[in-house]
């Protein structure tokens, strides 16, 4: 029966974490809607490895070019005007919040955070947050104008991951928007700045795994990172695609219904906050 939850719960991850409406969100409400109680914050930090490898991959070439051009970047002075250098320290700034407040706020994060009435809440408000940026942001910055400040931004922005219901992407994604990023560049960055963020989260909690914080031991937590990787690469190619052309309004009215649907559950006692 464990597998068979870690498949549902991998699906629910791959599909969820590059779409800006919160992967953790998700991991917390359905399992409980489902009666399979709160699989534990070290379950859903680790299986999120799976769907940073599917980024990995995907984005390998960029990332080779970065990482690259970043290294040499530290031994050849020029190299370091190079754009792709540059992005490297962007990242690393950029996560610098996230991993910050991650280990600050560590038990905060994995029991008070996860209360329903703070999820519903947060998927409601970030998604108006989301929606209003998206439509009246200008549009006209490309990737290789980002600055400084604005990676230091974003990455403030991704701190706020941390309360699950927020989403890492969504927030991303909206500042970048605030910012003027066109929708596929906001996008593309908000996945490359999450890289260092989740991997280190991941392997972080992994020693929780055989106990600890998590409902499932290592079997189910394999599989479901599997699963997530999986269906995580093909949510990267499609969102890709669907954001060059569409707006986030059709994430953000689900945020808002999601989140709305969460906090009557919760009044009415299906869900346990």
């Amino acid at each position: 029966m464990d597998l068979i939850k870690a498949v549902v719960l991998g699906t629910i991850q791959g599909l969820t974490e590059f779409l800006p409406i919160s992967s953790s969100a998700h991991l917390r409400i359905f399992p409980d809607l489902f009666g399979w109680g709160d699989p534990g914050a070290a379950f859903t930090a680790v299986i999120q490895i799976g769907t940073e490898l599917a980024v990995l991959i995907y984005f390998r070439k960029d990332i080779w070019r970065i990482g690259r051009a970043w290294v040499l970047s530290l031994f050849k002075p020029e190299w370091r005007g190079q754009f792709d250098a540059r992005m490297g320290w962007f990242i690393i700034i950029g996560s610098l919040p996230i991993v910050v407040l991650g280990v600050l706020l560590k038990d905060i994060i994995e029991d008070d955070f996860r209360n329903l009435w703070i999820i519903g809440t947060t998927l409601i408000v970030m998604g108006i947050v989301l929606g209003l940026a998206d439509r009246f942001s200008s549009d006209d910055r490309e990737i290789r104008q980002i600055t400084i400040k604005d990676a230091v931004l974003m990455g403030m922005a991704q701190a706020l991951a941390l309360i699950p219901g927020v989403s890492r992407s969504g927030a991303t994604i909206s500042m970048g928007r605030v910012l003027g990023f066109q929708r596929e560049a906001a996008t593309r960055y908000a996945f490359l700045l999450a890289i260092p963020a989740v991997v280190g989260a991941g392997l972080f909690e992994l020693k929780e795994i055989p106990g600890g914080d998590n409902a499932y031991g290592w079997g189910p937590t394999i599989v479901a990172t599997v699963v997530s990787f999986l269906v995580g690469y093909a949510a990267i190619a499609w969102l890709l695609r669907y954001v060059s052309t569409n707006s986030y309004t059709p994430f953000v009215i689900y945020r808002v219904a999601l989140g709305t649907a969460t906090l009557l559950l919760v009044s009415a006692g299906v869900l346990t906050a």
